[in-house]
């Protein structure tokens, strides 16, 4: 049975792990902004990962589910593993974007949203008291509010 306590407790830790390195990258420009794959190519000349996914993300979204999951009633340890998962998944969907050619910055619907919230939520399910239907509603939720949010992004930098 869905509980929508705990559905809304996993979407906020869902959408911090994934606005905080983004809010990190905006308020501190280049600084500290080394990127997780360290420059390293493929022997066709891609990078691995590209330089949006930085260690200053991985930073930002750890420290900050690990506060909020605290806040929430979970344990720090908790939010600071969720955020490992989602940042993981993330990483996952840009080295798959990478190996497949599309450009960065690049949207790609589902491919950019569902790694990042299944992993998370499916290994940490007992833990955020999530059974496979508040799974999917979470992730769902998340999907169409990462797709609008990529939206108004776009349009923010484009009139920057």
């Amino acid at each position: 049975m869905l509980h929508l306590a705990d559905a809304a407790r996993a979407l906020l830790l869902l959408i911090l792990a994934n606005s905080l390195p983004w809010i990190a990258a905006r308020v501190l420009g280049p600084r500290w902004g080394v990127p997780l794959d360290l420059g390293v190519t493929w022997p066709d000349g891609r990078r691995l990962l590209g330089s949006h996914k930085t260690w200053r993300g991985v930073a930002a979204g750890v420290g900050g589910c690990a506060l909020a999951a605290a806040v929430a009633g979970l344990h720090g340890w908790t939010g600071a593993v969720f955020a490992m998962l989602s940042l993981a998944g993330d990483a996952l969907s840009s080295l798959c974007k990478r190996r497949l050619g599309i450009a960065p910055g690049l949207d790609v619907p589902l491919l950019d949203q569902l790694p990042e919230a299944l992993l998370p939520l499916w290994v940490l399910r007992a833990s955020l008291a999530l059974d496979s239907t508040g799974i999917a509603a979470v992730a769902g939720v998340f999907t169409v509010l990462d797709m609008l949010a990529s939206g108004i992004r776009r349009r923010g930098t484009a009139h920057a």
